[in-house]
């Protein structure tokens, strides 16, 4: 009986060992005005879904090619990664721009290469670090920041 036991025990083990085995995910965020996106990488077979879509059939076409952009920038390297992109807040391009961002900085943090950060901040800086323009707050006396009633003198 002793034995039985001793033999199921030695059975968990190795499972244990399987479920704490090195399961490395990242989340990271970028931001673009108003739009806030947070991208979860993991190793996988190189799919990328943005808020739900597959990202060959997203669209407009230029945001899919602003999205893709830190991709062809590295290559190879992400077709073992999945990304999982959740994108709220501002328009289609501020969206497009922000999971842009949070792709770049993800392969950057994920591969650790310099070469890699180089690359990108050479290509477009904004990749990785941030644009602070923001819009400007309305004031009193005209529709907008800057605008004012005109005013007739005749």
């Amino acid at each position: 009986m002793s034995e039985l036991v001793e033999k199921v025990e030695k059975a968990e083990k190795p499972e244990k060992a399987e479920k704490t085995e090195k399961r490395r995910i990242l989340l990271v965020t970028g931001k673009r005005k108003t739009a806030i996106a947070r991208a979860i990488i993991r190793p996988g077979h190189g799919n990328v879904i943005v808020n739900g879509i597959p990202l060959p059939t997203f669209n407009p076409e230029i945001a899919r090619v602003r999205i893709t952009e830190p991709l062809v920038l590295s290559g190879e390297r992400w077709k073992a990664l999945d990304f999982n992109v959740r994108v709220s807040g501002g328009g289609f391009m501020g969206q497009a721009e922000a999971a842009r961002m949070a792709i770049a900085k993800a392969l950057v943090t994920w591969t650790r290469s310099s070469e890699l950060r180089k690359t990108m901040i050479n290509y477009d800086r904004t990749m990785l670090a941030g644009d602070p323009r923001r819009k400007e707050p309305k004031k009193f006396g005209g529709p907008g920041a800057r605008t004012r009633e005109q005013k007739s003198y005749r």
